[in-house]
């Protein structure tokens, strides 16, 4: 198989691998009587481990020429840890379960990253990347509607099943893959270029962050942005149901497939936008999205407003997707270091993310939904004002897509 086919097949069944049964845990555990605070804590320890684990794995992503093999290894690890879950509902089970699905999925996202950059090059990334974002949503939309519609027919046990299912199709889709197809030079970002005539040794995460200003601020509005929206899915899925407004499992699937669709829509045309008006705006396009929702969110708590809510987040959702890898691979290109920097970005943004639902779980409990959704949105403006406050470094270093096409790394 042509190995670009076989990268996008893979992206499509990871979908419902990465995150294991991801928004169908809240109500899941929710109807095994867990109380909005416990779900949020127990989602936010495992949120903390795979925020831990993944700048390890873009190191180790950099480091091996097995990207094959640890794409294996982890899809098959998060797949058992997910179904773990069928065995036991204790509070440690779920827990531990978490934590190695997050552990475990941390290594899939550089990993996918580092195989495209070996398999197409820098040149071919941005676009190719994208190809992967459309299949991965088109994955999430088909992992969903069967799951909420296996759901609703058979219960619960068989969204576990479909996991497992797709944890099978996520290997098969790997070993498809050549060996020989990926270029394990290019793939950590110091294949020749006219800048980097010469392979340079991966450095540290810390070290990455820490050199490069650009990165550190991208770094740390996605880390303000991700601890307002991510908790408001399962907490919108939350908070509809428990007003009885519709079925746990279809209304579940129903706000994953529409976020979906929209991110699907999105990561299509992310690359011309890119190409029309820069990295920057299209970042910026993102951050203006969210406390929109919130706002929403907060005065729309019904079946139907899943649309608006939904929809806003797949479009700051499915541009990201493709704007953010790609511009890491544009400031850390010819360092050597694209996949820790990769795990660097990933980790500021699992350090937000993994908190959210832990901060919308105890607002829910003690304020109300609404007011979860509120607060939330304002806490994401902070990457907006960021972004905007230091509007001059990051143009300059984002560039347009296309230009600097030989560009050293952004380093400061």
């Amino acid at each position: 198989m042509n190995p670009q086919y076989a990268l996008e097949a893979l992206n499509f069944f990871m979908a419902d691998v990465q995150a294991g049964i991801g928004p169908f845990l809240g109500v899941f555990l929710q109807a095994q009587g867990w109380h909005p605070q416990a779900i949020g804590t127990v989602m936010t320890v495992g949120g903390i481990a795979g925020m831990l684990a993944t700048s390890p794995a873009g190191a180790l992503i950099d480091a091996t020429h097995h990207k094959r093999g640890v794409i294996v290894v982890a899809g098959a690890m998060t797949t058992l840890a997910a179904l773990a879950l069928w065995i036991s509902h204790s509070y440690w089970m779920v827990a531990a379960s978490q934590i190695f699905t997050a552990v475990t999925g941390a290594a899939l996202g550089p990993a996918v990253a580092g195989m495209t950059l070996g398999i197409v090059r820098e040149a071919g990334f941005d676009r190719q990347f994208g190809r992967n974002q459309v299949a991965n949503h088109a994955g999430n939309v088909v992992g969903a509607a069967l799951s909420g519609w296996l759901g609703w027919k058979y219960g619960f046990g068989a969204v576990f099943v479909l996991t497992g299912v797709f944890g099978v199709m996520t290997i098969i889709s790997t070993l498809l893959i050549r060996r020989d197809a990926i270029d394990h030079d290019s793939a950590r970002g110091s294949g020749p270029s006219p800048s980097s005539p010469t392979a340079h040794e991966p450095a540290s995460g810390f070290r990455v962050l820490l050199t490069c200003r650009p990165l550190l601020l991208l770094a740390l509005s996605l880390a303000m942005f991700h601890l307002g929206n991510a908790a408001m899915l399962p907490l919108y899925g939350l908070a509809v149901v428990s007003a009885h407004q519709g079925d746990p499992n279809a209304f579940t699937a129903a706000t994953i497939v529409i976020a979906q669709l929209v991110m699907l829509l999105a990561a299509c045309f992310a690359n011309r936008l890119i190409q029309r008006i820069g990295y920057w705006r299209v970042i910026l396009i993102t951050f203006l999205a969210l406390p929109v929702r919130g706002v929403v969110a907060a005065l729309f708590i019904a079946a139907w407003g899943v649309w608006p809510v939904q929809a806003l987040d797949g479009i700051g959702a499915g541009l990201q997707s493709v704007a953010v890898p790609a511009l890491v691979v544009r400031l850390l290109q010819g360092t050597g270091r694209v996949n820790v920097g990769q795990g660097v970005v990933m980790t500021l943004q699992g350090m937000g993310a993994a908190l959210s639902p832990a901060l919308g779980g105890m607002l829910a409990q003690h304020f109300g939904y609404a007011t979860a959704f509120l607060a939330l949105g304002a806490v994401s403006t902070g990457s907006l004002a960021l972004w905007l406050l230091c509007g001059s470094t990051l143009k300059k270093a984002c560039g347009r897509h296309g230009d600097n096409t030989n560009n050293t790394p952004l380093t400061t």
